[in-house]
């Protein structure tokens, strides 16, 4: 696996804990979710952004 390939697994990771640290925020609710709920989803929505297009890369760069 060249660096692309750990490059896309790590933006899936980074994904994943802001995904999961959003949902736990909503499910909490409380001054964390007011606060930073709505960035977390925005990082969340960029990072999947991000992780696609490495994806894209990763598997073009295989053929």
């Amino acid at each position: 696996m060249n660096t692309l390939g750990y490059l896309t697994i790590a933006a899936m990771a980074i994904t994943a804990i802001i995904l999961l640290v959003g949902i736990t925020g909503f499910y909490r609710g409380g001054e964390f979710n007011r606060r930073y709920g709505n960035v977390l989803m925005r990082a969340r929505v960029v990072s999947q952004g991000v992780t696609l297009i490495l994806l894209v890369l990763f598997l073009l760069s295989r053929s």
